[in-house]
């Protein structure tokens, strides 16, 4: 639901008591805070002053300038909370301008008499409209007249291409969600939706010549972890629904560009038609993250199937691409199958590498022969890349700067910086998703053209993409919270020149932007600007001189800290954090920035030195055990609603480490357990796994002190079996003693179940100070 409350600011902060980029209500307006920068800017003299019921004018018979005029009452009325009129002679005009060249160029400018956007294209005036609603909200006066300064500015993008894709077959994603999401990419000029609409968990475009795809293929059952199966989930999207979805987005500037992902990621498609796939069986829609053998048949029938698909992809959406994966295509179906096998000797194919790009070619021609092109992530450069084929670099670099020098058109979407699914922190409170931090500042640091393009084939890359894949986004919550304020970064990445981009100068614009966003109702993560605190030496040197040395930081250098020490909130007049804060043992610390205004910018973050908070890890504080890698922080099911419990886990070996255990001061231990699907397709990663030899039926969980210590061998402090899946409780609790031993050592907790059972991880471990 949309809010008419005045925004919550929860957002930003910076290591020292001097404030860095922050500023009042009037340096706001004198800096004039767009998000993303505009190409040119030139000040005037003067102002005029927007409040209700200002009138805003379009030409009656222009579609594209009415369509902005509502575009800009709507986010005026909700973001600043004016409602403004339309009439013929507005303070605001909207005109169509042919001279103003670039179909995505504007020109906005405000003097004494009023204000114009002009623009000759429908994007122009769409741009133009959304700088107008940045500056018409440029602070927290929700409700009130502002008073805009006069300006010229010439704007126009640096890159066609700026890109969200959002992945709507692991999690089906609710059409309300969509529109939200293209109602606020609108708002920072990100004009390309790429909708990820088939895979191995699900097939969610509906194809009238083929009603099982969605019928059978957009339906799962999710994995259980031992007990009965779960429950089914899933759905997918009509034609007439994704076709109000292309109008509503085309009027906000934005494209879709869908995606159907062949030859591998094919399950669903297999498990509906398994006439359709390569040997022969009928496979359930996984349930399983990661990547499924299945592949769909190259024959003539797939090809025609095929290309029937297409046929209706292309009726709903009209965007020049149409997206055909081409990623993570285990070949060894095709390896094993005598039918596939015979068609790459009958077309002279050397190698499955080679038959992929001779299918990625056959529909590259299809659809060049329908006016629209073919786009694949880089793995359909494997084999020989097709002549009529585009590029999305994921892998890193290397596929788009291969491809742009072959000539060929590329977008760059590198894992992991622009995979906004991986988590924006270390701290406890971010959701599920990947272990791989990629901050805002992270994302607005990155480079949309690789060095290795030269300057005479700069031209081939259209832009850049943040992809965001759906394993743990179950919610609109979790979805919001990872693209929001992230979003902003990359629409200035790949709208704004590179000589306009300056990380301080975004900190402080982006802050009226994610104002903006939660006053139109959506989640914004305050990950860059939350409190983060360090203690200098171990927890076990605090427990044992009852004092602690805390530092206190923030990812971005923006706001002034100021916390308490007495439990309570702090607020803008409580001490400014200037240095590192060393106090007894038992203080509880509370800490959030604040701006120049006063204005708290992010949620207070709290740290306990209390003995029994610093005797507790939670998963979070885990570390990996030695020759692991905790890569995922997982919920309890994969359709768990709730952010938490979470997990970080390692894939392919059940151990974690509690690091520098205060061994002098525990005596005991309590550890609470969590038994996890599991639901990973791991491919020829299969291999990795590290099997343990289980000495009981369903394995144990062994408790081993001083496991990281080179060429020592640990303390077994505990061996605990583990119960029977099918029987026990999901969640359940061991308790054990410690041996007596001096000094800080690891803890490392190894799962020993055979890996046909579930995951195992550990929730929490207590260490006590009695037996």
């Amino acid at each position: 639901m949309r809010s008419n409350a005045p925004p919550r600011f929860g957002c930003a902060l910076i290591a020292t008591g001097m404030m860095l980029g922050t500023t009042g209500l009037a340096d706001a307006q004198d800096r004039l805070p767009l998000v993303p920068q505009p190409a040119a800017m030139t000040r005037g003299t003067g102002a005029v002053t927007i409040a209700a019921g200002s009138t805003v004018s379009a030409d009656p018979g222009d579609a594209g300038t009415t369509a902005a005029a509502r575009l800009l009452l709507a986010h005026v009325k909700t973001e600043r909370g004016l409602t403004l009129a339309t009439g013929a002679r507005g303070m605001i005009r909207i005109d169509r301008d042919p001279t103003i060249k670039g179909a995505e160029a504007y020109r906005l400018t405000v003097d004494a008499s009023g204000v114009r956007i002009a623009a000759s294209g429908d994007a122009g005036l769409v741009y133009g409209a959304m700088t107008l609603a940045q500056l018409i909200s440029p602070d927290r006066a929700f409700g009130q007249p502002v008073r805009i300064p006069a300006v010229t500015i010439d704007d126009a993008p640096r890159f066609g291409w700026r890109g969200l894709m959002i992945d709507t077959a692991r999690h089906f994603q609710s059409l309300p969600s969509l529109y939200a999401i293209v109602d606020q990419m609108a708002s920072v000029k990100l004009n390309t939706l790429h909708l990820h609409l088939t895979d191995d968990q699900g097939w969610r475009f509906e194809v009238k010549a083929y009603p099982r795809l969605t019928s059978v293929g957009s339906v799962r059952t999710s994995p259980s972890t031992g007990e009965a199966p779960g429950t089914q989930v899933g759905g997918f999207y009509t034609q007439d629904e994704l076709r109000k979805l292309v109008t509503y987005a085309t009027e906000r500037g934005i494209v879709i560009v869908p995606e159907i992902d062949l030859p591998g990621h094919a399950q669903a498609l297999v498990a509906a038609y398994p006439d359709l796939g390569v040997l022969g069986d009928t496979p359930k829609v996984s349930s399983d993250w990661g990547v499924n053998p299945y592949l769909f048949n190259p024959g003539p029938k797939g090809i025609a199937f095929v290309k029937t698909v297409l046929d209706e992809i292309m009726a709903v959406f009209p965007g020049t691409y149409v997206h055909l994966g081409g990623d993570e295509a285990v070949k060894d179906q095709w390896e094993r199958s005598p039918e596939v096998q015979a068609q790459m000797v009958k077309l002279g194919i050397k190698d499955e590498n080679g038959l992929q790009s001779w299918m990625i070619d056959q529909f590259g021609e299809y659809l060049a022969s329908k006016g629209r092109r073919l786009i694949g992530w880089d793995e359909i450069l494997e084999g020989g890349l097709p002549a009529s084929a585009s590029v999305m670099s994921w892998r890193g670099e290397k596929g788009a700067v291969e491809a742009a020098n072959q000539n060929h058109d590329v977008v760059l979407s590198p894992a992991p910086t622009l995979y906004l699914n991986s988590l924006q922190s270390d701290r406890s409170d971010e959701p599920p998703g990947r272990i791989e931090i990629q901050s805002l500042e992270t994302v607005y640091k990155y480079e949309p053209m690789p060095a290795g393009i030269p300057a005479e084939k700069a031209h081939h890359v259209l832009g850049a993409q943040g992809n965001l894949w759906s394993e743990y986004i179950v919610t609109p919550y979790q979805m919001q919270h990872l693209i929001f304020p992230r979003a902003a970064a990359l629409a200035e990445i790949t709208w704004s020149g590179k000589d306009k981009r300056d990380f301080g100068s975004f900190l402080e614009r982006v802050q009226p932007q994610i104002g903006r966003w939660r006053t139109s109702g959506m989640q914004v993560a305050d990950s860059a600007f939350a409190v983060g605190y360090t203690l200098a030496g171990t927890r076990g040197d605090a427990l044992r001189t009852k004092s602690a040395k805390i530092s206190l930081a923030t990812q971005a250098p923006y706001g002034t800290i100021r916390y308490t020490l007495d439990g309570k909130a702090p607020g803008p007049r409580s001490p400014a954090y200037t240095a590192p804060l060393s106090i007894k043992a038992g203080v509880k610390i509370r800490a959030a920035a604040f701006d120049a205004a006063g204005q708290q910018i992010a949620e207070p973050r709290l740290f306990d030195t209390g003995r029994q908070a610093l005797l507790t890890r939670t998963a979070s504080d885990m570390v990996a055990c030695p020759k692991g890698s905790l890569a995922l922080r997982v919920p309890l099911t994969p359709e768990a609603q709730a952010n938490a419990p979470v997990y970080n886990i390692d894939l392919f070996d059940l151990c974690t480490a509690y690091p520098a255990a205060p061994m002098d001061a525990a005596k005991g231990f309590t550890i609470d357990i969590a038994r996890l699907p599991r639901h990973y397709a791991l491919a020829h990663e299969d291999t990795k796994l590290r099997r343990h030899y289980n000495v009981t039926p369903h394995g144990e969980l062994i408790v081993l002190v001083g496991c990281t210590v080179a060429g020592a061998k640990p303390v077994v402090a505990g061996t605990f079996p583990l119960p029977d899946p099918a029987t026990a409780a999901t969640r359940f609790s061991v308790k054990g003693r410690l041996p007596a031993l001096t000094g800080d050592r690891d803890i490392c907790l190894q799962f020993t179940s055979p890996t046909s059972d579930p995951y195992y991880a550990v929730e929490r471990m207590q260490l006590t100070e009695t037996r």
